[in-house]
C-alpha cells in the first residue's frame, strides 16, 4: 500500500515518518489495525532517522482503552447531547460569574488547527485569557527569555548549525535519551568534524559520558556558570564590540555588574574543568548552545535562559552557521501552540497585549470582544480552580492531575471545579477520573493538520487510519461549542481552512515587525495542502542580518544575577531531580501500549549515589519511600555513581493506572519562576528512607489485572501480556485473587511466606503468580516468554525456569532487537570488540533506531576501565 509523509508525535524534534498500512487492516477501525513505520529520508529534521519511540509507534495503534464515544458522567452520550451540556453550561457560568470564571488548559500535543482555534474562542470571543497549555511545564521560560532578548519568541538556530559548529554545549539536557535523533546527529559532526561537546548537568547521563567535558555543577547554579563565562570573556578582551555596538543595546551600567567571583565554589565544580570550560568556548568561535528543561524547568529558569543567551550577543556567536543559543522543545506541537496563542500570556501570530495588539486581533478575528490582559498561567489557573473562582475547565490532551507540580493540590483543584470537560483519546486517566464530561479526540494516524519543530519548521500530520467509534477532531469539537454559544466565525469545514486563517492572521499588519509571518500560505489551496512539504519560517537564521523585532531593531542584554537557594534542611537535607526516561513518554498512555519500549526500565527507578544509599539505609533493587513537603511515594532504588552525593533522580512517567508508586508529580513544590511562571522540577528538598514489605512478589498474566491492593505495585506490558512487580505487607496468599479462572499448579508454604501459582487454559498458560518473604524470586524473562506458549511443564513453571537455563541476557538496553546488557558485555569481553560498530556488526544491537548506542558506548568504557584496572 502507499506510504503516507506524517511527522512523529514524541518530541520537538519533530521527525518526518512514512507510515504504511498493512494491506486489508486498516478499513474498519478494530484490533486489525497495523502499519509498519520507517524514518522519511526526505524530511529535514531526521533525513530518514527515527528514535526507538519513533520506531515501535506501530505497537501504539492499537484501540486498548481508547475512549471511543462521548461520555457524561459514567454514562454514554452522544455527541450532540455532551456538546449542548459543554456550550450550556460554559456559556451559564460566564454569565454569572463572568469570563475569567472558565478556562481552557491545552497540549503541547495538540496540532496548530486545534490550538488555533481554541486561542480565538477563549481570547476573542469569550473574552478571558485563561487559557494555557502544559507547554507551561517546559518552554515558557525560554519563550519569556527570548522575548526579552529579541522581541519575540524566535528560535535563532536550526538543526543544520550541529553540522557546522566546531563547539556544541548542552545544557540541562539529556539529549541521548530525550531528543536521540539531534543526538546522533551531534555523534555525526563529532565524528566528521572533530566537533567538541561540553555537557552542564549536575548527572552523568548517557549524554554526559560521550562528552569531551561534563560540568557536574550544583543544582540552579547554571546562570553563576554562564556570568562567570561572561566576565572571563570580559576580562580577556574576547567580546566581539562591534556587534555589541552595531546590534545589541546595552542598559547602563550591565558591564558593572559582570565580574569575576567564585563560580567553581559556586558551581562545585573544579577550577581546572571550570577553566577548561572557558578555553573551549574561547577558542571555538562556531559555538551551539543547545538547552532544555534543565534551565527551563526551574524557579530561575528565564533567567538561566539569558545568560545564555547574553553570551552569545556579547561574543557575536549568532546568526552565523554554527553559532546560537537554540532552545530544543520537549513535545511535538509547544512551538506551534506558542505560534498560535496556546500560552495565557501572548495572543496568536506572536502578539503581545497592548492596545494596538489587542485592537488588530480583534479585527482580523471580527470578534465581539478582547481579553484585557494575560490570563492565569497554569499554576495560577488551578490555584483559581481551588478556590472556586475558576467553575468550569476544559482540559485537552493533556493529563495535570499526573504532570502537574503538587499533583495533589492540582486533584483538589479538579475536584473542586463544578465543571470538568476532559478531551482525550484514552477513556481512563487520572485527570478524566474528574470529569463531568468526556469527549473521544483523534490519536496520532488519525489526526490531519501540522505541527512545527524545535527549529521552527512546520510539517504536515496526516491521517492514514480511519477514526474509530465517535472520535473526532479537537478543533471540530471546539468549533461546535462556539457556534452552540452563539459565535460567528467557527463555522470551519475542515483543518485547512484553519490553517488558512492562521496564515494570513500571521501577515496582517505585520510589515516585517514580526518575524513569523507565513501569510504566503494563506491562500492554499487543498491539494496543495494534502502535499505541503516541511518549510521553515524566519528561514534557516533568522538573525543572520542582525536585525532582531524590536523596536530599534536591536537584542538586548538582560541583566541577571545568580541568587543562591535554600539549602538543605533536617527534615529534608537531599535534592531531587526529575525527567525522562529513553523509551517513555509523558504519562505512558501512548509508550505504555508498547512492549518493546516497556523494557528499557520496567520500574519507576530512584536514582541515588552509593554513598547517600549507604547513609539513609538503602539497598540497591530494595525500595524507598520518597518525600517531600507536598507527597510521598514508593520507587525502587538504583544506586549508581552517575548521581551527586545527597542528590537523586526521578522519571516523570507513572501514574495511578500504571503503579501504586513512582508518582513523581507528587513531590516538586509549587516554587515557579516570576517572569514566566514555569514552576521548578529539577531542585525540589527531599529525603528517603527504607521502605520493607513483608513480602514481595509478581505476577505476569495474559490480560491487564485489576489493580493489586498492596503498597507497591507497576504494570509492564510484555509481548505477550503483562508483568507486574509487588511488594506489601499482610498475608501474601491473599494475592491469589489477581489470578484469572483456570486450572493452576500452586506450590503454597504458609510458613515461609511462599506462593508460587500458575494457571493453565486449555494447556496454555494465562497467569502465574510469584511471592516470597525472603525477597528469593526466579528471574521474570524465561516466565514472561512462556505466557501463552502451549503445554508447558507445571514443574518448570513453578521452578521459574526450565530444566536447561539460558543464559541470563540482563536489562535490556537495546529494544529493537530484544538484546540485554549481559549479552554485549559477554560479546565484548569474548570477540575483543572495541567500538559501537562492532558491537552492532555481532549482534546487530545499536544498527536500527540507534537509540541504545549511547548505552552501548558506555559499557564499552566500563569493560576498558575493568580491563585496565
Amino acid at each position: 500500500m502507499t506510504s503516507v509523509r506524517t511527522t512523529c508525535p514524541y518530541c520537538g524534534v519533530g521527525c518526518g515518518v512514512l507510515a504504511t498500512p498493512v494491506a486489508g487492516r486498516v478499513a474498519t477501525p478494530g484490533a486489525g489495525r497495523a502499519i509498519t513505520i520507517a524514518g522519511d529520508a526526505d524530511h529535514p529534521a531526521n533525513r530518514g532517522k527515527l528514535c526507538s519511540k519513533g520506531t515501535h509507534l506501530g505497537e501504539t495503534i492499537g484501540l486498548d482503552g481508547r475512549l471511543l464515544h462521548p461520555m457524561i458522567g459514567s454514562e454514554r452520550a452522544g455527541w450532540h447531547e455532551a456538546l449542548d451540556l459543554v456550550a450550556s453550561r460554559f456559556a451559564s457560568t460566564i454569565a454569572e460569574y463572568g469570563p475569567d470564571s472558565v478556562a481552557f488548559y491545552a497540549s503541547g500535543q495538540m496540532l496548530t488547527e486545534d490550538y488555533y482555534v481554541a486561542n480565538k474562542l477563549m481570547k476573542g470571543f469569550i473574552g478571558t485569557a485563561n487559557i494555557d497549555t502544559n507547554s507551561r511545564l517546559c518552554m515558557a521560560s525560554a519563550v519569556a527569555a527570548h522575548v526579552r532578548a529579541f522581541g519575540e519568541d524566535v528560535v535563532p538556530c536550526s538543526y543544520d548549525d550541529l553540522d557546522t559548529a566546531d563547539l556544541i554545549i548542552l545544557v540541562g539536557s539529556n539529549t541521548a535519551w530525550c531528543h536521540p535523533v539531534v543526538w546522533q546527529r551531534i555523534e555525526a559532526a563529532r565524528a566528521a568534524r572533530g566537533t567538541k561537546l561540553v555537557v552542564i548537568d549536575p548527572r552523568r547521563t548517557e549524554t554526559a559520558q560521550a562528552a569531551d567535558l561534563h560540568l557536574a555543577i550544583a543544582p540552579d547554579t547554571d546562570i553563576a556558570l554562564f556570568n562567570g563565562l561572561l566576565a572571563e570573556l570580559k576580562a580577556s578582551w574576547r567580546l566581539d564590540g562591534r556587534y555589541l555596538s552595531d546590534h545589541v543595546n546595552v542598559p547602563d551600567g550591565f558591564w558593572d555588574m559582570v565580574v569575576r567571583s567564585d563560580t567553581a565554589g559556586i558551581c562545585d565544580i573544579s577550577p581546572v574543568d571550570l577553566q577548561a570550560f572557558y578555553d573551549l568556548f574561547i577558542d571555538h568561535p562556531r559555538t551551539v548552545t543547545l538547552f532544555s528543561q534543565g534551565v527551563n524547568q526551574s524557579t530561575s529558569g528565564t533567567d538561566k535562559a539569558n545568560a545564555i543567551i547574553n553570551v552569545h550577543l556579547a561574543t557575536g556567536r549568532i546568526g552565523k552557521p554554527g553559532a546560537g543559543p537554540f532552545s530544543i522543545t520537549g513535545q511535538p506541537n509547544a512551538m506551534g501552540g506558542r505560534e498560535v496563542g496556546g500560552l495565557a500570556s501572548m495572543l496568536a501570530a506572536h502578539m503581545g497585549f497592548s492596545d494596538a495588539e489587542r485592537d488588530r486581533a480583534q479585527r482580523f478575528w471580527q470578534s465581539p470582544t478582547m481579553c484585557p490582559g494575560p490570563g492565569l498561567k497554569a499554576i495560577d489557573m488551578f490555584d483559581a480552580m481551588a478556590k472556586g473562582k475558576i467553575k468550569a475547565v476544559w482540559i485537552m490532551a493533556t493529563n495535570p492531575a499526573v504532570s502537574m507540580p503538587d499533583a495533589r493540590m492540582a486533584r483538589v483543584a479538579l475536584a473542586n471545579c463544578p465543571f470538568v470537560v476532559v478531551s482525550d483519546c484514552i477513556a481512563t486517566t487520572d485527570t478524566g477520573f474528574y470529569a463531568s464530561v468526556k469527549l473521544p479526540a483523534l490519536a496520532w494516524g488519525e489526526k490531519d493538520g501540522t505541527v512545527t519543530n524545535s527549529e521552527r519548521r512546520v510539517s504536515r500530520q496526516r491521517g492514514f487510519i480511519a477514526p474509530p467509534g465517535e472520535a473526532r477532531a479537537d478543533w471540530w469539537a471546539i468549533a461546535e461549542v462556539a457556534q452552540r454559544m452563539g459565535f460567528v466565525g467557527f463555522d470551519y469545514p475542515d483543518a485547512v481552512s484553519i490553517f488558512r486563517e492562521f496564515a494570513a492572521q500571521t501577515g496582517f499588519e505585520n510589515d516585517g515587525s514580526r518575524v513569523l509571518d507565513i501569510s504566503d500560505r494563506a491562500t492554499i489551496d487543498d491539494a496543495d495542502y494534502a502535499v505541503m512539504a516541511p518549510f521553515q519560517w524566519g528561514g534557516a537564521s533568522p538573525f543572520a542580518a542582525g536585525v532582531y523585532p524590536t523596536a530599534d531593531g536591536k537584542a538586548r542584554m538582560v541583566p541577571v544575577r545568580y541568587v543562591p537557594r535554600a539549602g538543605h534542611s533536617r527534615a529534608f537535607p537531599l535534592r531531587l531531580n526529575t525527567g525522562r526516561y529513553r523509551d517513555q513518554w509523558h504519562t505512558m498512555t501512548r509508550t505504555g501500549l508498547s512492549a518493546k519500549l516497556s523494557q528499557h526500565r520496567r520500574e519507576p527507578l530512584i536514582e541515588i549515589h552509593p554513598d547517600t544509599v549507604q547513609r539513609f539505609g538503602l539497598v540497591d533493587g530494595g525500595l524507598a519511600r520518597v518525600e517531600t513537603a507536598q507527597g510521598t511515594s514508593i520507587f525502587r532504588v538504583a544506586s549508581t555513581p552517575d548521581q551527586r552525593r545527597r542528590e537523586l533522580f526521578a522519571p516523570i512517567h507513572w501514574t495511578d493506572q500504571t503503579s501504586a508508586g513512582g508518582r513523581t508529580g507528587l513531590l516538586p513544590g509549587r516554587d515557579r519562576d516570576p517572569v514566566s511562571g514555569q514552576p521548578g522540577f529539577k531542585n525540589t528538598p527531599v529525603t528517603v528512607s527504607a521502605y520493607k514489605p513483608d513480602w514481595t512478589g509478581f505476577l505476569i498474566t495474559r490480560d491487564r489485572p485489576a489493580r493489586p491492593d498492596c503498597a507497591y505495585w507497576t504494570h509492564i506490558r510484555t509481548a505477550h501480556g503483562w508483568l507486574t512487580e509487588l511488594a506489601g505487607q499482610g498475608d501474601p496468599a491473599e494475592l491469589t485473587a489477581l489470578l484469572p479462572p483456570g486450572e493452576r499448579a500452586e506450590m503454597i508454604d504458609a510458613r515461609r511466606g511462599v506462593v508460587r501459582s500458575a494457571v493453565l487454559v486449555r494447556g496454555v498458560l494465562h497467569a502465574a503468580l510469584f511471592v516470597s518473604r525472603s525477597a528469593m524470586l526466579p528471574s521474570r524473562e524465561w516466565l514472561v516468554d512462556q505466557l501463552g506458549a502451549p503445554d508447558p511443564s507445571p514443574m518448570e513453571l513453578l521452578a521459574g525456569r526450565p530444566a536447561t537455563p539460558a543464559p541470563d541476557r540482563g536489562p535490556i538496553v537495546c529494544v529493537c532487537f530484544d538484546i540485554g546488557m549481559n549479552t554485549i558485555v559477554r560479546a565484548i569481553t569474548e570477540k575483543s570488540l572495541v567500538n559501537v560498530e562492532a558491537v552492532g556488526a555481532a549482534l546487530n544491537a545499536g544498527t536500527n533506531c540507534g537509540s541504545c548506542r549511547p548505552a552501548i558506548a558506555a559499557l564499552l568504557e566500563t569493560q576498558r576501565d575493568h580491563a585496565h584496572g
